[in-house]
């Protein structure tokens, strides 16, 4: 749990400093989100194999960001460059999946919380995931009809 604390904090530093002092770039807008995705999605596949979540919880969320980042990639390549803008659902999911794990390692390492509160994380994180997965095809697919263009598949 303290090991996720300080890379949270540490990354909470790091995004005040890039946008205080303007030291942004286009690649630290990639990978400062994806490393924060692989530090979650790592944290979520641990505490699936060590039984502490379900596994079809994990596997939807693994899903979710499967689906994204192939939506993503195939729109960059087919359809135009990919400008990388979070839907406030996707916000909802992160700030769920964070509270899911952090609930899930304080009950494991500090004390326990009540079963039902868990399981009701557990729950809303897997709404959230679904809904913000649903509303990126949704999303990409409406940008792909605007641009009128065919993608060709060969």
């Amino acid at each position: 749990m303290l090991l996720f604390i300080i890379a949270g904090f540490s990354d909470a530093v790091d995004g005040f400093l890039a946008k205080y002092f303007g030291w942004t770039s286009q690649l630290g807008g990639i990978l400062d989100p994806l490393a924060d995705k692989l530090l979650l999605v790592g944290i979520i596949l641990t505490l699936g194999w060590r039984g502490d979540l379900p596994a079809w919880l994990v596997f939807l969320v693994i899903l979710r960001d499967v689906v994204i980042v192939i939506g993503a990639v195939s729109y960059h390549y087919l359809v135009e460059r990919f400008k990388a803008t979070p839907l406030l659902i996707s916000k909802i999911n992160t700030l769920t999946q964070l509270t899911l794990v952090l609930a899930v390692i304080f009950a494991k390492g500090v004390m326990p919380l009540p079963a039902g509160l868990l399981t009701l994380l557990m729950y809303l994180t897997a709404l959230t995931t679904l809904l913000s997965g649903i509303a990126y095809v949704w999303e990409w697919g409406q940008r792909t009809l605007r641009k009128g263009r065919k993608i060709n598949v060969e």
